[in-house]
């Protein structure tokens, strides 16, 4: 059996992940899709809009056949991290290929790779990291990569190469709405960020035909969580944490802290914080990031260990097949039950961030929860 890989976070699932799911299947011959799915906060550092464990029923509901837990220190990081830890797990898990949405599938990744910046050039404080660099790249070759499932692209294949993995890229045309839209489109492919906005505003008829009926049902009958939730915490936390020890936290650069605390002193709401604290240096996904490694008190040395193991979330008939075959030569641990030693350990983070959730939703996350599992 081969496996096709899509690293996901399916902040719900809708119809565009299901086209792209079936689109890799058939472009690849796959006989097994596995989901990397992240956990409960997600990569541009916003909570997931629903938990780990409804998300990866929501996979299982609509075709995916193994769902691994990406961790939280490849989940919540800029794109080339990001996809450095996809890529590492994608091929741990021994997937022969490694699909995902862009919108440019022929996009020249190996002419951007050869032309790559030194990153410790961009000292400009009036632009974004990422805006300097695409410039950069923009001149350098020719070839514009400021959409967002181009730059994962780019990221995918860097980290390909940089690891000297076999894996095969398979990128699949985005289709009907672009990756930031924040309206519904007409048709039956919106963007995550407009579904969840019409989630929000309880847009049931507009959404039923844009969502597959498992992720409708879902949506109607949970409550979505959003950044508000967390407010609270995260005003405690930057008010009453001293300065030097918000220095320390992860990606805390240029004093930037100093800038956190006194916005969190006087701003009533998550929305209004991230209004006061955004520059032209700083993007509102940077910030909202450093917010959850305040929340997570993450510090460098945490997120730069190489924990790395498969978390599996569930699977079907098939996933189960997969993992029978390949359980024995899997060179990294198979993890489907936490324990007290684990949440201390490999699964620190991951633990955290569970825990985070559940003092919102009061819905267990890591302890008593075992893998999904669909052999119907």
């Amino acid at each position: 059996m081969k496996a096709v890989a899509i690293i996901a976070e399916y902040n719900p699932f809708h119809n565009g992940h299901l086209y792209q799911l079936k689109a890799a299947k058939e472009q690849t011959g796959a006989d097994v899709v596995i989901a990397l799915l992240s956990g409960n906060w997600v990569q541009r550092g916003e909570p997931a809009a629903f938990d780990k464990w409804q998300r990866a029923q929501l996979a299982l509901a609509n075709g995916v056949d193994l769902v691994v837990e990406l961790p939280f220190n490849y989940a919540v990081q800029p794109a080339h991290l990001f996809a450095a830890g996809g890529v590492k797990l994608a091929e741990a898990i021994h997937a022969t290929w490694l699909s995902f949405g862009a919108e440019t599938p022929n996009l020249d990744y190996q002419k951007l790779i050869a032309n790559q910046p030194d990153k410790d050039q961009f000292k400009q404080f009036d632009q974004t990291f990422a805006t300097q660099y695409s410039d950069y790249l923009t001149k350098a070759t020719g070839i514009t990569v400021n959409q967002s499932n181009d730059i994962l692209f780019f990221s995918y294949a860097n980290a390909k190469v940089q690891q000297g993995a076999d894996i095969e890229l398979v990128p699949v045309q985005r289709l009907e709405s672009n990756h930031q839209d924040t309206k519904l489109t007409t048709g039956f492919i919106s963007s995550a960020s407009a579904i969840r906005a019409a989630i929000q505003d309880t847009e049931w008829s507009k959404l039923k035909r844009q969502l597959p009926a498992a992720t409708y049902q879902l949506i109607t009958n949970n409550q979505m969580v959003t950044w508000q939730a967390f407010w609270p915490l995260l005003r405690y936390e930057l008010v009453a944490t001293p300065i030097a020890e918000l220095g320390r936290i992860y990606q805390m650069t240029e004093g930037i802290e100093y800038r956190l605390k006194q916005v969190a002193k006087q701003a009533t709401s998550f929305a209004e914080f991230l209004r006061g604290v955004k520059t032209k240096r700083y993007t509102y996904t940077r910030i909202q990031r450093l917010c959850v490694y305040v929340l997570m008190h993450a510090y460098d040395a945490e997120m730069k260990l190489p924990n790395d193991y498969l978390r599996i979330l569930g699977f079907n008939k098939v996933g189960q097949a997969y993992l029978n075959q390949e359980k024995k030569h899997l060179e990294l641990p198979l993890i489907t039950k936490v324990t007290d030693d684990l949440s201390k350990q490999e699964l620190v983070l991951d633990y955290r961030a569970g825990m985070l959730r559940q003092l919102i939703t009061n819905q267990p996350q890591d302890f008593y929860r075992h893998p999904i599992i669909n052999l119907s």
